[in-house]
């Protein structure tokens, strides 16, 4: 009988989405097993957001395939988490940072039921593993942008998903928050968990994940880091810009 661990996270094969005919992702392919990480590394307008919300289910797909947890995206939905990026989020929403981490269990409990004393103590729990407990009764809107992708996570941890996804989730935090979710993503990688995050930080790349998916609008790589960032694939995914990104160092050279 095949567990829980050996099926693949994610399965992509052949992916294509298009807007309105206009080809916004070709050719994605890849696999994401158990406990493994991928960054999605791209230009602005390369493919990123959208194939996350692929994988969400979110997007129709005009070619190919996508398999979460052995399952439709639609079917899988319960099992992945999804933190948007800090420009997505209603900071004013009146909403307290304990009531945010709590919809994290939501899914499991359904949107009719209210969460119970169980459910309560998970979402203390998520919410202490990113150093936030004090703030449990604050307004998520008065929290710096950086605090505030820590709750976001939180949420995503309260919901014991299988399958993390990440848009730019580094973007404008600090550097404590930067070392608290990188450590966070290596635990829940850990535990089984798998992760797919978009970001423009090759650093964070290289540090936060095994495998990088290179595109711009189409595959150019998806592997191993130190066999997809490279200088070559760089260029071709960001054309002179990348001169700008290999500059920043160290990353391997074709």
């Amino acid at each position: 009988m095949t567990t829980a661990a050996e099926v693949p996270a994610l399965v992509l094969d052949g992916v294509a989405v298009a807007y309105d005919r206009v080809t916004a992702l070709d050719g994605i392919t890849g696999t994401v097993a158990a406990g493994e990480s991928v960054a999605l590394i791209g230009p602005n307008g390369s493919g990123k957001s959208t194939l996350l919300k692929a994988v969400l289910g979110l997007v129709p797909l005009q070619a190919g395939s996508i398999t979460v947890l052995g399952q439709s995206p639609e079917t899988a939905r319960r099992g992945v988490a999804y933190v948007p990026q800090q420009e997505a989020l209603e900071a004013e929403f009146p909403i307290s940072v304990s009531q945010v981490v709590v919809m994290g269990r939501y899914r499991r409990v359904g949107w009719v039921r209210r969460p119970g004393p169980a459910d309560k103590a998970i979402a203390d729990e998520a919410l202490d593993r990113v150093g936030l407990s004090e703030r449990a009764g604050d307004r998520f809107g008065t929290l710096s942008g950086g605090q505030r992708q820590r709750v976001l996570i939180a949420r995503a941890i309260a919901q014991n998903a299988r399958l993390l996804l990440l848009d730019e989730p580094f973007n404008g935090v600090d550097g404590t928050t930067q070392e608290l979710l990188l450590g966070l993503l290596a635990e829940l990688r850990g535990d089984g968990v798998a992760v797919v995050m978009s970001t423009h930080d090759l650093s964070i790349a290289q540090v936060a994940c095994c495998d990088a998916c290179v595109l711009n609008t189409r595959q150019v790589a998806f592997g191993p880091v130190d066999e997809a960032l490279t200088a070559e694939h760089l260029h071709e995914a960001y054309g002179s810009n990348a001169l700008v990104l290999v500059s920043d160092g160290p990353f391997p050279r074709a």
